[in-house]
C-alpha cells in the first residue's frame, strides 16, 4: 500500500503537465486571436482614417468654394468703404501741411539761419545724413552777403478751400 503515493504524485504530475500545456496552448491561441484582431481593427482603422480624410478634403472644398465668394464679396465691401476713409485721412494730413507750410516757410530759415529764405515757398529745411538741403535751386542757401534770392516765391498764406481777401471783404463791415 505504500505504492501509492508515488502512483498518486505521478498521475498529479501528469495532470499538471497536461493542464500546462493546455494552457499553453490556450494562451497562444489566445495571443494569436488578439493579434489577428489587433492587426483587423489597425487595418480598419487606417481604412476609416482614409474615408474620414478623403470627407474631410471634399469637405473643405465644398466650404471654401461657399464661403470664397462671399469673402471676396466682402473684401471688396470693406475696401469700397476703406478706401474714401483712408483718402479723406491722406487728405487731412495734406491740408496740414499745407495750412503750416507759411509758419515752417516763416520761421524755419530764421532757425536755419537762412534770413533770405524767410517767407520763400521754396524753401524745403530738412536734413539727409547730416547736409541741410536749404531748396533745391540753392542747396546750400545763397551766398554770404547776399540780401535777396533772385528764384524768391513768397508763401501763399491761404487756407485750402478758405480764400483769406474774399473772407475778409466779406466781413471787414462788421468791424
Amino acid at each position: 500500500m505504500d505504492d501509492w503515493q508515488p502512483d498518486w504524485f505521478r498521475a498529479f504530475e501528469t495532470i499538471a503537465n497536461e493542464i500546462t500545456h493546455e494552457v499553453g496552448h490556450l494562451f497562444e491561441a489566445i495571443g494569436r486571436e488578439i493579434s489577428e484582431a489587433t492587426e483587423t481593427l489597425f487595418q480598419l482603422s487606417e481604412e476609416v482614417a482614409d474615408e474620414v480624410a478623403e470627407d474631410m478634403e471634399t469637405t473643405l472644398v465644398q466650404i471654401d468654394q461657399m464661403i470664397a465668394p462671399k469673402l471676396d464679396q466682402l473684401d471688396e465691401q470693406v475696401g469700397q468703404w476703406l478706401d474714401p476713409v483712408l483718402q479723406t485721412l491722406f487728405g487731412v494730413g495734406a491740408v496740414i501741411d499745407r495750412s503750416v507750410e507759411p509758419v515752417t516757410h516763416t520761421v524755419e530759415p530764421w532757425l536755419n539761419q537762412h534770413p533770405v529764405c524767410i517767407g520763400c515757398r521754396n524753401y524745403h529745411g530738412q536734413e539727409y545724413n547730416g547736409n541741410l538741403l536749404v531748396c533745391a535751386m540753392h542747396p546750400y542757401g545763397v551766398e554770404a552777403g547776399v540780401e535777396t534770392c533772385p528764384d524768391k516765391e513768397p508763401v501763399s498764406w491761404n487756407f485750402p478751400g478758405f480764400e483769406w481777401d474774399d473772407h475778409w471783404d466779406d466781413h471787414n463791415d462788421r468791424f
